[in-house]
């Protein structure tokens, strides 16, 4: 009487509900390698210092600052 007795609307993919369960359960089929080593490295320490490395050799190089109201054009 409360349902349960329907027949689903759609059809289910099973390589899509396979790879559903592989996404949601990601963390217990991880291991270390080089691969993952190596990727997590890049992203954990490359990327943070080349940032970090262009942020300081632009530090005060650019002026974003516009021109307002009695600013002399030459200024700029």
């Amino acid at each position: 009487m409360a349902g349960g007795h329907y027949r689903e609307v759609l059809h289910q993919d099973p390589a899509l509900i396979k790879y559903a369960n592989l996404n949601t359960n990601r963390y217990k089929y991880f291991r270390w390698n080089a691969r993952t080593a190596k990727v997590s490295f890049i992203y954990a320490v490359v990327i943070p210092a080349a940032l970090l490395t262009l942020a300081y050799k632009t530090e005060g190089k650019y002026n974003f600052r516009d021109k307002r109201r009695g600013d002399i054009p030459q200024d700029f």
